[in-house]
């Protein structure tokens, strides 16, 4: 966490995205998920798709912010574009689901598929559940 730190605050998406998990986690500090969206929030405003993923489960489960699903669907967007493939998932839920989007489920499987074919076995198996 001290060596996290020193660099996060040098501006390293890398760190602060660690110490973000550092925080969310509770591993070498006390848990404190405002402390955590902080760190996510600072590396994903870089660009950092693990940040914006993780920034975007923070507003999908209200953990550390006020719940917001549009907010999740936003960040989720953001890593998923870059081809993260939990947020790509995650997203398909959202519009499965009408969580901050309007309900979509030809979104949702378009999603569903691009985090299936680089393997996430969620992705995979929602889309055998839902006959693809």
């Amino acid at each position: 966490v001290k060596w996290y730190k020193k660099a996060a605050e040098q501006g390293l998406a890398g760190a602060q995205h660690n110490l973000g998990c550092c925080y969310y986690f509770g591993k070498g500090v006390e848990q404190n998920y405002a402390e955590a969206v902080k760190w996510f929030r600072k590396a994903a405003e870089q660009g950092y798709a693990d940040a914006q993923h993780n920034l975007g489960v923070c507003y999908d489960n209200g953990e550390g912010v006020t719940e917001n699903k549009a907010e999740a669907v936003k960040w989720f967007r953001k890593a998923a574009e870059q081809g993260y493939a939990e947020a790509q998932y995650n997203l398909g839920v959202c519009y499965y689901n009408g969580e901050g989007v309007t309900e979509n489920k030809a979104e949702a499987v378009k999603w569903f598929r691009k985090a299936a074919e680089q393997g996430f076995e969620d992705a995979k198996n929602a889309l055998e559940n839902l006959g693809y």
